[in-house]
């Protein structure tokens, strides 16, 4: 197994840790890399722009991925729209615990 450091590139977040990750090494392509980071990280797919590896190098082919060396760090760069969606702060009535008929009582 090739072990690898992901996380969700966003500037905004004040804590925003990697989670390490597994795959085989014998199935190291760019489309398993990006199925397991994203089901690890509960993101689609489709809301992935690129994959970066830290600091500054995009992967965009399976040699790239190949190439991969243990504890590497990689972001996934999102769509600019779907980073709105993704940390968007749930409203009152979205939190768990939120009762809506006690927030109906009046004084």
């Amino acid at each position: 197994e090739l072990v690898l450091k992901v996380r969700i590139q966003n500037p905004n977040l004040r804590e925003n840790d990697f989670i390490e990750i597994e795959l085989d090494r014998q199935e190291l392509t760019y489309k398993e890399l990006l199925r397991v980071s994203c089901c690890e990280l509960g993101v689609n797919p489709e809301h992935v722009q690129k994959i970066r590896k830290l600091p500054n190098t995009m992967l965009r082919k399976d040699k790239d991925v190949a190439r991969l060396q243990d504890f590497q760090e990689l972001e996934l760069v999102l769509t600019v729209s779907d980073k709105n969606l993704l940390f968007r702060v749930p409203t009152l009535s979205e939190r768990s615990g939120y009762n809506k008929k006690a927030s109906q009582f009046t004084y």
